[in-house]
């Protein structure tokens, strides 16, 4: 994409082409942002907690548009639950946009908490991670605020405990605050010619395992291979989630038909055994966001505060 075209970090104008090209939701919630965030950092520079997805990407693009690619920086987290081709993904993104991007060493496997692998085990993934940004990043690049990709669809969902993290740490989420979904997201992403606009979602690779049933590295290294082994084969959109000996696979609904056919069936059952799995299950309800943690989730009911399943909140 090369850098920003707003590269001094002066506020956009309405002969941004950026602002030309976006519908007027999308256009004012962008000029929102941007001023939000020269607000929020009107010196200094702002770190943004950065994974190569498209709301992390898209908030770093708008980012240094609205305060110049020299006053953000790019932070990604390191551990064993993000996988080599995640890593390789947002360093090439964020080279595209024109921010530098350092990474910081994670060590939520040696948090007890965190292996136990109960709902809320994505708040200590996420304290861990802002932990670090604080004590390290912080204070070694200059950085006067911290950000990261929350949209508004995010904000709204029961399921998503990070953000607990995020709110102790006082970690800005500009895209959420300025109204963008993941819809307006994606679209800003194709107008800002983003190489992840349309990517899937890629949740860290302990989203793949039970609630409850402890995280190893050894797990983790188990799905990362086949899930990569599975993107060689040319399925794009897919989770493998860790079930012991069993691997149960989702794809989308409308990929079920050519995944069972030959010969895709017998190279995804021989991709998958080859990384240390007995059995290979299909599941037929195709790729499911929270398939784990929603059926756990319960939250107040306003006004009375009757606590109400999750599952019947997903609209």
């Amino acid at each position: 994409m090369g850098r920003p075209s707003t590269a001094s970090g002066h506020p956009p104008t309405a002969e941004d082409p950026l602002l030309h090209q976006l519908t007027g939701g999308d256009r004012a919630a962008v000029t929102a942002l941007g001023a939000r965030l020269r607000e929020a950092v009107p010196t200094g520079r702002l770190g943004v907690a950065f994974s190569g997805g498209v709301d992390s990407s898209t908030l770093l693009a708008l980012a240094a548009r609205a305060l110049g690619p020299d006053r953000v920086l790019a932070v990604l987290g390191l551990s064993p639950s993000l996988g080599a081709e995640e890593r390789a993904a947002a360093h090439e993104v964020a080279a595209g946009v024109g921010v530098e991007l350092v990474e910081v060493r994670t060590h939520e496997g040696d948090d007890p908490r965190y292996r136990r692998n109960g709902p809320d085990r994505c708040f200590f993934c996420k304290d861990e991670l802002f932990t670090r940004i604080d004590a390290e990043v912080v204070p070694a690049h200059g950085l006067s605020a911290v950000a990261y990709g929350e949209n508004a669809d995010d904000a709204r969902r029961p399921d998503r405990p990070g953000a607990r993290a995020a709110t102790e740490h006082a970690v800005l989420r500009p895209l959420a605050d300025a109204g963008l979904d993941k819809a307006a997201v994606r679209r800003v992403a194709r107008t800002l010619r983003l190489s992840c606009a349309d990517k899937p979602a890629a949740p860290c690779l302990a989203s793949r395992i039970p609630h409850f049933q402890e995280v190893t590295p050894g797990k983790l290294g188990q799905v990362e291979q086949a899930e990569s082994a599975l993107r060689r084969l040319g399925l794009g959109d897919l989770r493998v989630r860790h079930h012991g000996d069993v691997a149960r696979v989702e794809v989308p609904v409308t990929d079920l038909p050519a995944v069972v056919a030959e010969p895709t069936r017998e190279r995804v059952l021989q991709a998958v055994r080859s990384c240390g799995f007995r059995f290979v299950a299909l599941d037929l309800a195709g790729v499911q966001s929270g398939a784990f943690t929603l059926p756990l989730v319960v939250v107040p009911a306003a006004p009375t505060g009757a606590r109400v399943d999750a599952e019947t909140r997903r609209g």
